[in-house]
């Protein structure tokens, strides 16, 4: 079962029929629990994501130093343990390797399989679902 996040001020989108059953059929299959939701966005995302790539931020966080707009390098996904909450992707930013949530990037001109992937996240977020 899923579960769902507090409403926030922002509009969810339409649910995506084609989103929703990749979802479920590729990311949360077997996945019984939080802990196993979690680790099967790691591994579809580890799995679709072309690294390196360019990236934006879309959104600032307060647990993240990048603001709206600036540009960054993404390497990897950030280690599976550092995942168990949000998605987090390893960035270079001032010389130095940070962990930021993937949910505040877009690519810039990535391959269709990282954009999809990130585009899933993206849904699955706005939808209100978490681990």
């Amino acid at each position: 079962m899923l579960a769902v996040r507090e409403k926030e001020a922002v509009a969810k989108p339409k649910r995506d029929r084609l989103r929703e059953e990749r979802i479920h059929n590729e990311v949360i299959v077997d996945a019984y629990g939080p802990e196993e939701q979690a680790l099967g966005w790691y591994y579809f995302l580890e799995d679709k994501l072309r690294f390196p790539f360019p990236a934006r931020c879309i959104s600032a966080t307060v647990v993240s130093p990048l603001r709206k707009g600036e540009t960054v390098k993404v390497l990897r996904m950030a280690p599976e343990d550092a995942c168990t909450g949000d998605m987090l992707v390893l960035i270079r930013w001032h010389g130095r390797n940070v962990a930021v949530p993937l949910s505040q990037l877009a690519a810039i001109d990535a391959d269709e399989s990282t954009v999809e992937a990130i585009g899933d996240w993206h849904y699955w977020l706005a939808q209100g679902y978490c681990f």
